[in-house]
C-alpha cells in the first residue's frame, strides 16, 4: 500500500508540473515578430494626404489704405512715438506720401502673376515707421512696417484667403553707410519700396511664408 500511495503522489506531482508549464505567462516567452501579413498601421498613424497646392493668382487690382486714425510724428528724435514716421519727402500730408509708397510697392510686387484665380489685393497700413533725420545720419535703425492684407474675389468681394497681418521690418542704414547708399540711389524710399514688393510677392505665391527677420534690440524698442 505504501508503494502504491507513493507512486500516486509522484504522478500527481508530475501532472501539476505539466499544468504549470502550460500556463506560463507569455511575458516570459522570447519575442516573435508577427508575420508581415498580420501587421496593420494603427488608425491615426497612416500617412496624411498631401495638401493641394495653393491656386496661382492673377491680381486684377490693388488698393492701399492708410487710416487717418494712425498717429504721425514729426519729432526729430531717435525713437519718436507715432505710427507714421516719414521724413524723406517734403513736409506735407504724410498719409498720402506713405500711401503712394506702399501702393507703388504692392503694385510692383503683384505684377506679372498670371494664375487662373483673379483676385483684388487690399492692403491696410498699420505702421510705417522709417528713420528721423537724427537717426538717419547717426545710428541708423529699423524701418518698422506692418500691414494687413486680404485677397477678395473681384466680382463678389468674398475673401479668397484668410486675412493676414504682415510685419515687414527692414534694417535701416545710418551715418556713412546711409550717405553711401544715397549716393548710389538707394534712398529710404527706394529700399522700402523694393523690400515691400518682395514681401508681398512672397505672400502671394507662398501664403504665410514670410517671416520678419530678427534685427536686434532696436526692433524690440520700436
Amino acid at each position: 500500500m505504501k508503494i502504491i500511495r507513493s507512486l500516486a503522489l509522484v504522478s500527481l506531482g508530475l501532472m501539476a508540473s505539466a499544468c504549470a508549464s502550460v500556463d506560463m505567462p507569455s511575458r516570459n516567452l522570447p519575442f516573435e515578430p508577427a508575420p508581415d501579413a498580420a501587421v496593420r498601421v494603427p488608425e491615426g498613424y497612416e500617412p496624411l494626404p498631401q495638401a493641394d497646392p495653393v491656386p496661382a493668382l492673377r491680381i486684377s487690382g490693388v488698393t492701399v489704405e492708410v487710416p487717418r486714425s494712425l498717429t504721425v510724428s514729426e519729432t526729430n528724435s531717435y525713437l519718436p512715438k507715432g505710427d507714421i514716421v516719414w521724413r524723406e519727402d517734403p513736409l506735407g500730408d504724410r498719409y498720402a506720401q506713405v500711401q503712394a509708397i506702399v501702393q507703388h510697392a504692392m503694385t510692383a510686387g503683384s505684377a506679372g502673376l498670371d494664375g487662373p484665380i483673379g483676385a483684388h489685393l487690399h492692403v491696410e497700413v498699420l505702421r510705417f515707421h522709417a528713420l528721423t533725420q537724427k537717426a538717419r545720419y547717426t545710428t541708423g535703425g529699423i524701418h518698422a512696417i506692418t500691414f494687413r492684407m486680404r485677397l477678395t474675389d473681384p466680382a463678389t468681394g468674398a475673401l479668397l484667403r484668410p486675412e493676414r497681418t504682415v510685419e515687414a521690418d527692414l534694417k535701416a542704414f545710418g551715418g556713412a553707410r546711409a550717405l553711401e547708399a544715397m549716393a548710389r540711389g538707394q534712398t529710404q524710399k527706394v529700399r522700402i519700396t523694393g523690400h515691400l514688393a518682395n514681401v508681398i510677392r512672397q505672400e502671394l505665391t507662398r501664403p504665410g511664408s514670410y517671416r520678419t527677420p530678427r534685427l536686434g534690440l532696436l526692433q524690440m524698442l520700436q
